[in-house]
């Protein structure tokens, strides 16, 4: 993650904050359990509380409990963290191309494949 973090950084942005921010916005409205963004993480996070604090603390996402089950807290992320993501998307598929351009769509496929096993079975 080396160049994806020398591109966050100049951001005050870690490549695991940066995969929260992702993770949330793909969840949409509804927002997603503690637990959840925590599973879905390319990295385990020991301490994801203190990760969202940080997040939470610069207005990146916002933390609310769940209106049926109050034992649940729900990471959302908001529009600042929309918008610095919409920033990002850009930069960041210009260095993924430049990184995994030379393997080719149907090598790509298999990576992405391989890649979808091996997140479900950690």
């Amino acid at each position: 993650m080396g160049e994806v973090a020398d591109l966050l950084g100049p951001l005050d942005l870690s490549p695991t904050q940066y995969n929260v921010l992702r993770i949330l916005r793909a969840a949409g409205g509804e927002g997603l359990p503690c637990g959840q963004i925590s599973r879905r993480m390319l990295t385990r996070e020991p301490d994801i509380t203190r990760l969202l604090d940080r997040l939470e603390a610069r207005q990146l996402i916002h933390r609310r409990r769940d209106a049926r089950d109050r034992r649940i807290v729900l990471g959302h992320i908001t529009e600042e963290g929309i918008e610095l993501l919409k920033w990002l998307d850009r930069p960041i598929s210009d260095l993924h191309r430049r990184q995994l351009g030379g393997l080719g769509r149907r090598r790509l496929k298999q990576l992405a494949g391989l890649l979808e096993i091996v997140r479900k079975r950690t």
